[in-house]
This record gives structure tokens, sequence and C-alpha cells, in this order.
């Protein structure tokens, strides 16, 4: 319908309409679903424009109809993949720009008057932003059909280019918001940009012939095994061969290249063949995770064995409805490129997917645009304007779903984590009594104490129920996690078992400075990540069938391996198994490189998380000559969310590595432990790092700051938090990343200051000492001769104090300098774990005098807590972290939700109620690596404080959607709890 502003009626007739549908250029799968929308719409009688990149065939083998129209036009680019299995975020943003930003003003003026030129009734678009926006300024209305949309994949791409592309996510987001609704497929993503939603069912193609034709114009037999490898773009030098397939089996190869030579059991199909049919034909489907692939899969009830793509972020939604309607089997990606399908070919085909919803989205969504376009409104208004979630769609909460966390997810994943229990399992201390009881009924404590600490009995809990579920019968499995069944198998239950905690941190002052040196003041926190590993002899170890299909394939004999179970692998994309030969850390008689390690872990990021893990024993192997001869199994459970802020990352490696520490009789001190575990983060995982997080983990202990000094781990002792002050996390939704862009930028600027302050230092001490007579008394009457030398020599830019910053040098750093200037004048900037692009902008003076005066912030904080109970005492802390969060900013590190919570804890603070009686909270500040993640406040401990406390809560889930999670409370460091090694104890009939 067009809208006419001198009257209320429309163009159209419901006999004859003119639709504009865009098509994203990210891949087939998009058009392969248009194809159905647009099939029944001229069925219906009416002309479709189709605005895309695709191939023509892939519209005209499915449409032959003179109302088809075919416009090669590509308005937006998708993701760009940097091969087959592997988005690249950096590229598919720089060629966003390229495509739709810059040329922006002239794809408006041209795609306008296009619209206006074919008189269309109504513009679909699956789903290119821009198309919305011309659309509206048409005056033609819009729909967007799909199941993700742009901004919410770009927003975890930012992260990675650094917040100089948000502005794409927040374009995209407001050309998404004229758009009059959303027709939503299944297995979608969050999408807040639409103003309303309208469900349908699948959006799948037809079948045309049956399995019997399909078989008999192969000749294939109706009883042999067929595969179809659904593959598009393959990866490249990957050769496919014949012991790839179980005997007796044969595939069919999708998209495979003209020259590519196949073995007898490899059948080629033409590149316009119509899938859908040899997909209905097979036994089973390989293939990487797409709309297209996923919901023809269920449609067909066609059983699907899957590897992940790397970064491609609508992917978790569609595997979870593939598993949960118990159509998929995941293949590690080795397995793939190895050849070693059969265990994965013969679990997929014993598989009965259970899918019976409705397949005819197509028709529906034809329908839902046709009334659209005659004038029926869809759209209730109802959730406009506060549906933009403007700060929802920052990178990554998407991905973090944890508790509290209040998200529009499909009923099918609501039910899923209702009935298989993917939430993390909480105690209240009430039930602590029955729960110890149950864990001591449970497991033998040979040696170690459960501290009261409720998570930990939880975590045992949970082991014995790992027990039970292995010995069960197979009915329980459809109602049981992957990575659960994955763990049941893991233990050999008679055999001793060890377990280890470490809490994650809340950064209450210091952050990022800790890497210029800075004291720093860390409360270790309530959550904790728990470790339970098992030491076995080869030739008693289980193995995991793939596992052990491979060692066999190799003709070794038992061998020691490594195999890993993480817990929670569904909250942040990755896969929730790992396994290894440990043989394959070792480099001829010495252990591989650490570079060669992170190579090794990064081959795949689906599983990068285990270079957290096993990363922990290649850095024992290489720092403490450790050998490791017998098989390890490891179970990783852990509470503290990822991408918060709080160190999850620190807690997975410190527990790990005091679990292994524990089983292997090692006797390691928590501080070498935290050193040896910020080598696992720092060049293994390659992540740049200071070392608190590890350290707080390690050494910390319950209701106290650790004091630190960076330089490079020196413990000062732990701060008592008094009595009536109290600490809060306030989590703001997004995604913190260590490794992402802006902290790195900004480590490397700090870095960058400190080396041109020690050589600014130099070059005075070196034209005053040029004389004859030695130093020039003169020349250094106003700067001091030994603050020279010693500031020549400046090993930690916080041992700058900051009136010496203020008086020598404040003028000479750069506000900025290209990464290829400073390195021709300064050679390079003496930070072993970032590199320095050359084509890079970094800025300086903020990132150089962030640690110089947040070094004497922390000083300040630690002696202020330590003096008289008053008003003034919370006021200058509060004070001092509100310095601290504006600091972070100035730095490029703040984000719109951390300082939208810091606002909400300053206008509480200023309330009238808070002026009437005692103040009860004082301040606010971003917290470890910014950019998003955690807030921590302070206040007076008193119930009034944490009520206010939840009203922010509320105030923020009101103006942004996301209610955020609270962290409150204290827990013991790893060292503090030390281990516990259990045993199982066996089943006793009472009556006996």
């Amino acid at each position: 319908m067009r809208i006419d502003e001198e009257s209320e009626g429309v163009s159209a007739s419901r006999n004859h309409l003119v639709f504009a549908y865009y098509v994203t250029g990210h891949g087939f799968g998009h058009a392969t679903r248009v194809v159905e929308v647009v099939r029944h719409l001229i069925l219906a009688g009416h002309d479709v424009h189709v605005v895309t990149g695709a191939p023509d065939f892939v519209f005209t083998s499915e449409i032959e109809s003179p109302r088809l129209f075919i416009r090669k036009v590509l308005l937006d680019c998708g993701a760009v993949q940097a091969d087959a299995l592997t988005v690249d975020r950096l590229a598919s943003l720089a060629k966003y720009s390229e495509t739709a930003v810059v040329p922006r003003a002239s794809i408006l003026k041209t795609e306008v008057e296009w619209l206006n030129s074919i008189k269309a009734d109504l513009v679909v678009s699956d789903v290119v932003p821009v198309a919305c926006r011309a659309a509206a300024d048409a005056g033609i209305r819009s729909v967007c059909v799909t199941n993700f949309s742009w901004d919410f994949i770009y927003a975890e791409y930012v992260m990675a280019a650094g917040s100089n592309h948000r502005s794409i996510v927040w374009q995209i987001a407001e050309d998404y918001s004229h758009c009059e609704f959303l027709i939503r497929l299944p297995g979608y993503c969050p999408m807040p940009a639409f103003r309303d939603v309208v469900d349908v069912p699948l959006v799948v193609r037809r079948i045309r012939r049956s399995r019997k034709e399909v078989r008999q114009e192969l000749g294939i037999e109706d009883d042999v095994k067929l595969v179809i490898l659904n593959f598009g773009g393959q990866p490249a030098g990957w050769k496919l061969k014949e012991e790839f397939l179980p005997p007796g089996w044969l595939c069919l190869v999708c998209g495979g290249s003209d020259t590519q030579e196949l073995p007898p059991n490899f059948i080629k199909l033409a590149k316009d063949a119509y899938t859908p049919d040899f997909m209905a034909a097979s036994d089973c489907m390989l293939g990487k995770i797409g709309y297209g692939t996923v919901s023809e899969a269920l449609a067909y009830k066609l059983p699907f064995v899957f590897v992940r793509r790397d970064y491609f972020n609508e992917e978790p939604f569609l595997r979870n409805m593939l598993e949960y309607y118990q159509g998929g089997v995941e293949m590690i990606r080795r397995d793939l490129l190895t050849g070693h399908w059969k265990p994965y070919l013969e679990r997929a085909i014993s598989l009965k997917p259970c899918y019976e919803g409705g397949i005819n989205g197509g028709e529906v969504a034809a329908h839902i645009l046709q009334e659209t376009a005659i004038g029926k409104n869809y759209a209730s208004d109802k959730l406009s304007g506060a549906r933009r979630l403007r700060d929802a769609i920052i990178l990554g909460y998407q991905l973090q779903r944890v508790p509290g966390r209040d998200m529009a997810i499909p009923e099918w994943y609501a039910i899923a984590e209702s009935e298989l229990g993917m939430g993390s399992p909480t105690c209240e201390m009430s039930e602590n009594s029955s729960l110890m009881n149950s864990c001591t009924e449970d497991f033998e404590i040979l040696h170690g104490d459960l501290q009261g600490l409720s998570d930990t009995m939880t975590f045992l809990k949970s082991l014995a129920e790992l027990d039970s579920m292995h010995d069960s019968d197979k009915s329980a499995e459809k109602r049981q996690m992957r990575e659960r069944k994955a763990a049941a198998g893991l233990f050999n239950w008679e055999d001793e078992i060890f377990v280890a905690r470490a809490p994650g941190r809340l950064d209450v002052m210091g952050g990022i400075a800790d890497y210029s040196g800075s004291l720093v003041l860390q409360m270790p926190i309530k959550e904790a990540c728990h470790v339970a590993v098992q030491r076995n002899h080869p030739s008693k170890h289980r193995l995991w069938k793939h596992a052990l299909v491979r060692q066999q394939a190799e003709g070794k004999n038992p061998t020691p391996v490594l195999q890993i179970v993480s817990y929670g692998s569904e909250l942040s994309n990755r896969g929730p198994t790992f396994d290894m030969d440990l043989a394959d850390f070792m480099d001829g008689d010495q252990p591989m490189s650490y570079e060669k390690a992170k190579k090794y872990f990064s081959q795949d990021p689906s599983q990068k998380w285990a270079a957290y893990v096993a990363g922990v024993i290649l850095v024992l192997m290489t720092e403490l000559g450790i050998r490791f001869e017998e098989s390890i199994s490891l179970l990783v459970s852990s509470t503290v969310p990822e991408g918060k802020g709080v160190s999850s990352s620190a807690s997975v490696e410190v527990a790990t590595m005091s679990a292994i520490a524990a089983s292997h009789g090692l006797s390691i001190s928590p501080r070498d432990l935290a050193l040896l575990c910020q080598k696992v983060e720092n060049h293994i995982v390659g992540a740049p790092c200071g070392v608190m997080d590890q350290m707080t983990s390690a050494c910390g202990e319950a209701n106290k700051l650790l004091a630190m000094l960076c330089q490079p781990a020196e413990v000062l002792g732990l701060v008592e938090i008094p009595g009536h002050i109290r600490f809060w996390g306030i989590d703001s939704g997004i995604r913190h990343s260590v490794g992402g862009a802006d902290y790195g930028s900004v480590r490397i600027g700090a870095f960058m200051g400190r080396k041109m302050i020690k050589c600014a230092a130099s070059a005075i001490l070196s034209r005053s000492s040029g004389t004859e007579n030695g130093p020039n008394p003169d020349e250094l009457e106003d700067n001091g001769f030994e603050l020279l030398e010693t500031e020549a020599s400046l090993d930690y830019l916080c041992n700058l104090s900051p009136h010496r910053y203020e008086f020598s040098y404040v003028k000479m750093l750069p506000e900025s300098i290209l990464g290829e200037t400073f390195l021709e004048k300064y050679d390079g900037h003496n930070d072993p774990v970032t590199v320095i692009d050359p084509n890079r902008n970094y800025g300086v003076t903020a990132p150089a005098k962030h640690p110089i005066y947040e070094n004497f912030r922390v000083k300040a904080f630690k002696a202020l807590l330590t003096s008289a109970n008053s008003d003034y005492q919370l006021t200058a802390l509060g004070e001092l972290l509100y310095q601290c969060h504006y600091s972070y900013s100035a730095c490029g590190l703040g984000s719109d939700g951390t300082n939208r919570l810091v606002r909400l804890v300053q206008e509480m603070q200023h309330s009238k109620a808070s002026k009437s009686g005692d103040g009860t909270l004082y301040g606010a500040k971003i917290t470890g690596g910014g950019s998003g993640g955690t807030v921590c406040a302070v206040g007076r401990n008193s119930l009034q404080s944490s009520q206010q406390i939840l009203e922010i809560q509320q105030r923020y889930k009101d103006a942004t959607g996301y209610l955020p999670y609270i962290f409150e409370g204290s827990s013991p460091g790893a060292g503090k709890f030390g281990y516990l090694r259990i045993r199982r104890r066996l089943s006793v009939n009472p009556n006996e």
C-alpha cells in the first residue's frame, strides 16, 4: 500500500499488487526462502520485483512467470567469510561500510526513484536495512521477513573492530525501525529494533520428486545408506577420500567445484540441482548450519550432522532448535577435515527427528504481505518506542543468558531451558544442611572441606547425578543436555576425583592500570568456577567414540588423552567438549611453543575456549617441566558469567590449574599459580590481560579486598571491608572482552606514552650531561637529576607521580599517533603481549594519564577504608569511583550501558530520599577492561541500599529491556579453598 497524504485510499487492489522484495547478499539461503514467499505472491496474481545479487537460476528454476522481475543490485554484503567455516568480522564491517554506508545517499535516492517508477504497493526486505528507509522516504509501507537482523549480527563484530564501527549498528537499527512490522521465522534471534512481530511457520521449499524416484535416477538402491554433503564453499585444499565414509555408504556432494576429483563413493550433483529432492532421498545430511539447511532438515525429518561456523551469530538459535527436535549431531571440525566421519554418521541415522510444526510459512507470509499491501494493519504499536532498545542491541548480550535475564526467546527455547535444566544451579542457604548431608551420602570426602559453600555442595550433587545418568536407560536421553551426556561418561566412579574452586572478582579499584604497575583493590565474588579432574591409565580411560575411532584409525595403542566437558556452552556459542592426545603438546622431546599452541587452539573458534583449560597443561609442562603420562578427564562448571568483566576466564584457569596440581601432587603457592595462569591467558589464549584477575581468584579471601602492587604481582595484604560499607556489581548486559580491540589499543597507547616519557627524560639528561664539566645544574634546576634518571628508566608508568607528569610531560605527549609514525621514531613500545598495527591510530594522552592518576586514587581509596566511619568517608570513596569511571571514558573504554548505570547511581545518591536521611549509595564505576561489562557501586551496608540497587536494576530494565544481573557477596579464593579429594560411595542396599 502506498501512503498518500492527500487521500485515505490505497492504490492497490486485491487482484493485482506490486511488491518490491529486497534480498540480502549473504549467501543463497535467503534467496531460496524468498523463492517460496515470492512463488505464492505470484500464484495470487501479483507482480514481484526481486532486488538481489543471487544468480537468476535460484529464482527462475522454481518460478516461471512474466510476473517475476529480477533486478541485479547488491545493497548489503552480509557476513564476509574468510573461509568456508569462518566469518571475517573486520572485513564484514569494512565491506558493509563500503557497500551500504559510504554510498548511502545515492542508494536512497536511486531506490526511492525506482520504487516510485514501479509503483510499488509494499516493500519486503529479507533483510536489507536500507530498503526499509528507502520505503519510508518513498512513502511506502515496508515489512521484514527473517529469523535474524544485521544489527544483531554485526553487534558482536564491533568488539573485534573497535567502537569506531558502532555507528553502523545504530544506523542499521534505525533503518529497521522504519519497518511496519516483522514476519518472524522459527529459530529466530532477538531483534529489538522492530516495533512489532508476527510469527509464521517454517519457510521451506517443496519436494518435487519422491525418494524412490531420485534414487532410481541416481541408480542407488533403497537400502544403501546415503549422506548428502550440503556444504557451500568447501574448505580450500580439502580433498574428499573414500575412507571418509563407512563401508557401503555413498555421499552426494553439493556445491563442489568443476575441477574437484571425487572418489568412487562420492557423487557430484549439478550446480543447479534442486537440493530439497536430494535431501529427502538421503538418510542424513552433513554440512554447516544456516536457516535453509536447518529448516529443510526439520521439515523432511532428515538427521543433520553439522559443523559450527565461527562468528556466525544466528547459529546458536538455529542449532538449539535443531537439537531440541532431536535432529542434530555436532561434528568437531578436526574430524570433518581429517575424515573421521563414521561415528557421527552412525549416530545420525539412529536419531528420530520429531518436528511436527507447520512448514507452510511461505504461503502464510505471502498472505500477510498481501493483506498488508491492501491496507490491513498488523502492527499494534504497543511496543513502539521502548521496543527500539538502543542499549539492548550492543554487542554480545544475545548469547549471554544468565539468571535474571529477561529476554524474548522462542517458546521451544524456553521449554527446553525449563525441561533440561539449562539455568545455573542455585541454592538457598536454608538448604545447606540437606545439601551437606546429600554430599556426604554421595561421596567420601578424603581430603578438604566444603567450607559451607552451597555452590560447591551443588556441584558435588551434580556430579553424583552424572553417575546415575550414566547408569540410566536411554528413555531419559531425550531430556538430557548434550554436554551432560558427555560428562556422564567422563569419569570412572570407583576412582578418586579431585575438585578445585576459584571465584571471579569484582574490580573495586585499579582496573586497567594493572598492566602499568598500579596498586589494585579486588574483591573475590560469590560466583565461582568448579573443576573436577581424574587421572586414568590410558588402558582404563573411557574414550568418547570419535576419539576412540581416531586412535584406532591411526593404529595406536591406548595413549594418554585429555577429555574436557564444559558446562554452559550454549550461553556463549562454543562446543561443549574438547579432546586431544596429550602427545600433541610435544614438539619432538620438548613441549610445543606457546605460539604454536595459540595457533593450534585458534584453528576452530568454537573450541578456542579449550585454550583456557588445556593451556594450563602446556604451561605446567613448559615452566615446571612436568610430563603427563596418564589420561586426564576434566569437567568445568562455572557460575561466573562470561563477558561481564568479572574474570570468568581467570576463574577457569585458576580452578583448572589448582585441580590438576592437586591430582598430580604438585605443590604450587597461590601467587605462583596465578602467575602461571596469566601465562595461559597472555601467551596461549592471546589476551593481553594483567595479573590482578588471576591473583584475586587464587589469593583472595571472602569479604576482604586483595591489595596488590602489579610490579609484577606483589600482594601487599588483605584489606578488611568495614562492616558499614558494601560493594555491588551491576551487569550492563553489554559483553566485555579483554581481547577486544578497544582494550588492546588503550594498553598499547599507555605503553607508547611510557616509551615517549622515557625518551623525553633521556633526551633532557643527554643535553644536560653534554658539557665537558658534566651536568648543567641550571638546566636541571627544575627537574632534578635523580628524578630524570629514574624517569629515563621507568619500568612502570604508575611509578611516575601525577605532579611530575603534569610538570614535565603532559604537554609533550600527543593526543594520538599513527602506529607507523610511532614505530619509525621509537622502534617499539616494549609490551610483550600486544602488537602495534602500523595503519592504526592510537590514543596516547588519555591512556597514559589514566594509570598515573588511578594509582594515586587507589592509594587514597585504601587509606580511606581504614578511616573513621563517616558520611565524608563514603562520599570520598564514591567520588574516587566516579573519577575512575570518567577516566575510563576518556580512554574510549566507556559504553552506553555502563554510563547509564553510573548515572542511575548518581540520581539515586542525589535524590531527596537519600539526602533527607543518611545517604545510602555513594558512587560507581566501570570495571575491568571496560567497553561494557559490570559497574561497581559502593554504599552503606543497609537494607535501604539493597533496595536502591534493586530499584536501579528495574529502572535499567525499563529503559533498555535488559534486567541486570546483580553481583552481591564474596567467597574465598582458590588458595583458601584448597582442594577436595573425593570418591563415589558404592550403593548400599539398606535391607542387607
